[in-house]
């Protein structure tokens, strides 16, 4: 994945085997990390600025080069033991450098980042001018991804019966639920960025949320009285108590987004983004309606 500095003014480096892995994060362990048996451990502060996950572009710095701050997050790379297969884009790397070296994971704890890289023998982890990550962040950023398209019944704007199956789903598009890829280019470093909705939590407004692993199935007629197969809802109650006399549906969507560098280095990663959408709908007891 990335290529980090490995040693900061000030700061040290431990390479070590020991029975039971763990994550030193104290601000006194001078970017020391202590870890695990089968596993290679090298933990240093992580020296670039980057976005975080989450959808949020909040950032973590320390000055590149420099001595970094104790409040700076840290990065661990893991020697893979066994290493992966030669699919793996860290390995093929490898392979194009001569074979000799290892693919580490590398875990920075303060962002969620995971992913892998070659690490060539007898060097360590380098920080790269330009962090693949931020490339990735404005390749994510030009797909424009918006919330769910709701596709509900009843339709937005309508009126459902209490104890009568509610279908949820969403209609597909690259900006509303993916795939959706694009490419970025920053200071030479290429990376293209792939993201595709991982589930959508649906907050009904009664107390409650359906959490849905897919897009849902668009309700038809023939379906008749039927319950959705796959993401939906009845309501025990009428939506009369609730703001302006409906429920607001909320549909909160979690995209995955898996990016790699181009042209080779081996350098992956992972990225989140949360997106969403709301309906009215109005939900009345059976005799109410006309």
């Amino acid at each position: 994945m990335l290529r980090r500095t490995i040693i900061a003014a000030g700061s040290t480096l431990l390479v070590a085997v020991i029975s039971a892995p763990t994550y030193a994060a104290g601000s006194g362990d001078g970017g020391v990390c202590r870890g695990a048996s089968r596993y290679v451990k090298v933990c240093a502060r992580d020296s670039t600025v980057r976005p975080g996950t989450g959808g949020a572009k909040g950032a973590s710095s320390a000055s590149s080069g420099k001595s970094a701050s104790k409040d700076a997050p840290k990065c661990t790379y893991t020697k893979l033991v066994p290493q992966p297969p030669t699919e793996n884009l860290a390995k093929k790397d490898g392979k194009k450098q001569g074979g000799k070296g290892a693919v580490y994971q590398v875990n920075c704890p303060a962002t969620g980042r995971v992913g892998t890289v070659w690490v060539p023998q007898g060097a360590a982890p380098n920080a790269p001018t330009i962090d693949p990550e931020v490339v990735a962040q404005q390749a994510v950023d030009s797909m424009k991804l918006v919330g769910p398209d709701i596709d509900i019944n009843p339709k937005p704007g309508g009126t459902g019966l209490v104890g009568m199956p509610v279908w949820m789903a969403v209609d597909q598009s690259p900006t509303t639920y993916g795939p959706n890829s694009a490419t970025a280019t920053a200071g030479g470093v290429t990376v293209t960025a792939t993201a595709k909705v991982k589930s959508i939590v649906w907050n009904m407004d009664d107390g409650t949320s359906v959490t849905c692993n897919g897009p849902g199935t668009v309700y038809r007629k023939s379906f008749g009285m039927k319950q959705s197969p796959d993401c939906g809802h009845v309501y025990k109650q009428t939506s009369d108590s609730a703001a302006g006399g409906k429920f607001k549906v909320t549909a909160t969507a979690t995209w995955a987004v898996d990016w790699q560098v181009a042209g080779g280095g081996g350098e992956t990663g992972q990225l989140t983004e949360v997106r969403n959408a709301a309906v009215a709908v109005t939900i009345v007891e059976s005799q109410a309606v006309n």
